[in-house]
């Protein structure tokens, strides 16, 4: 498990700081910013989507801040054409969640972590929470 997809709403829970979820997301970002084992990636969507809903909490130049900061932890893959067809292809009831998805699988992502594993039932790659992930994680070290 050496390339990890992160979806929006792990990263939602780091930047926001959402308390039920925030230590279980930060800790998975530590361990992978201090382990080369581990490359994090989210894709151009998600940026998109965390910069909008943190605009509405914070000014235009601190979300920025944020991003740039949030940026360096993270490998941002684009979403192209070919995803977009697929997601709008896909049996996916939510079109974000299947754009997320094959952003993952055209970039061979190992795993997606998620707080929804209902979003994506579908997913031929393993889904896991970041608890899960964590916990699964210690036990192969």
């Amino acid at each position: 498990m050496k390339n990890i997809f992160i979806d929006t709403n792990i990263v939602l829970d780091l930047l926001e700081k959402r308390e039920e979820f925030y230590k279980e997301a930060q800790i998975l970002f530590s361990n992978a910013d201090q382990l080369t084992k581990i490359n994090i990636f989210v894709s151009a969507l998600t940026i998109a989507n965390t910069y909008y809903i943190l605009r509405k909490y914070y000014t235009n130049e601190i979300v920025k801040g944020i991003v740039a900061k949030f940026k360096i932890l993270v490998e941002v893959l684009p979403v192209n054409d070919k995803i977009i067809e697929l997601a709008l292809l896909s049996d996916f009831k939510d079109f974000e969640d299947a754009l997320q998805y094959y952003t993952a699988i055209e970039n061979n992502m190992d795993v997606i972590i998620t707080r929804n594993k209902k979003d994506f039932n579908l997913s031929e790659l393993p889904v896991f929470t970041a608890k899960e992930f964590l916990i699964i994680k210690k036990t192969l070290s």
